[in-house]
């Protein structure tokens, strides 16, 4: 059980850690979206992700033992990132399991904090089988991308601070991978304001949590093909898929040509350059799939592209 009070214990822990990201506005992406946005920027976070918020709260809570060990994660770029950066800011030897195929941006900075990395695989389940056997084979720390509880509270500081900047929001839209960020934002959401409306955005190839929903159990989808490469998820987690069910109003999808859209306004009207799963909670509501009106909050949850790949990911732009 993850309670509201979990996340505002995770948030005092980060405090000395992580940015307090600004909540960005823009006449003209209002104008298009027939709304009032409020973005928050985690593109502009330590590591370029909120990725480090969740990886903290769960490495600082370890005890002494454990840390002494090491830990170990497996992941598609961003959460390596953040169990890097946490690891070193806390004295602690990491290991990274990520894909053959992973973003060299993403690689390269997973190495700069002083990560080891292994490569195995492209998909999250090949990742996710060779971080646990080596977990136990060493006595290593596992910390999950997302399906673990102090890394559900620390994503939802995210909702935490948008809702202190921005108390009076009518609705919040956070992209789905994994399910972490939608399920610590829903919870903290839900509780400062009741009627607000929560939406979560997937892929329209990579749409696990959608059907999952829709089955009222966690579904397993082929591996997905889309741009949106931190989103990838082949099906949502024990835990968060409960928390996202419960709390959750629906769950749209975009199409990599309304990420790739929504990726070109904010680089053009706001000069924010934001990765391709960060653009999908803003494609949704742009693309107009989400039917919200009001004061709407919208997470754009990192920043890391690989600057040769931003032409292709452009259209050609």
């Amino acid at each position: 059980m993850i309670t509201p009070i979990d996340i505002e214990q995770a948030a005092a822990r980060l405090v000395p850690v992580v940015h307090r990201t600004p909540v960005l506005r823009s006449r003209s992406l209002d104008a298009l979206a027939g709304a009032t946005l409020y973005l928050k920027a985690e593109n502009l976070q330590r590591a370029g992700t909120f990725k480090i918020r969740g990886a903290y709260n769960k490495i600082a809570r370890l005890t002494d033992d454990s840390r002494s060990r090491g830990v170990i994660s497996y992941s598609s770029g961003n959460h390596a990132q953040g169990v890097a950066l946490a690891a070193s800011l806390l004295g602690v030897r990491a290991t990274i399991v990520v894909p053959s195929d992973i973003v060299a941006a993403k690689r390269d900075a997973t190495a700069g904090y002083g990560a080891e990395i292994i490569e195995c695989g492209t998909t999250s389940a090949d990742r996710r089988s060779y971080a646990e056997s080596l977990a136990r084979e060493q006595g290593l720390a596992l910390v999950a991308p997302y399906d673990d509880p102090d890394i559900i509270a620390g994503q939802g500081t995210v909702a935490l601070e948008l809702l202190d900047d921005v108390p009076d929001l009518d609705a919040l839209v956070v992209p789905v991978g994994g399910g972490g960020l939608a399920a610590g934002c829903s919870i903290l959401a839900r509780s400062r304001r009741p009627s607000i409306r929560l939406l979560g955005v997937e892929p329209v190839d990579a749409d696990d949590t959608r059907r999952s929903i829709e089955a009222g159990r966690p579904v397993r989808i082929p591996a997905p093909r889309t741009i949106a490469d931190g989103l990838r998820a082949v099906e949502p987690g024990e835990i968060t898929f409960e928390i996202n069910r419960r709390l959750l109003d629906a769950i749209v999808t975009v199409s990599d040509e309304e990420i790739r859209q929504a990726m070109r306004l904010l680089l053009e009207r706001m000069k924010i350059l934001v990765e391709p799963s960060g653009a999908c909670a803003l494609a949704a509501v742009l693309s107009g799939k989400t039917g919200l009106q009001g004061r709407i909050g919208v997470v754009l949850s990192g920043g890391n592209v690989e600057i040769a790949a931003l032409p292709a990911l452009l259209g050609g732009m």
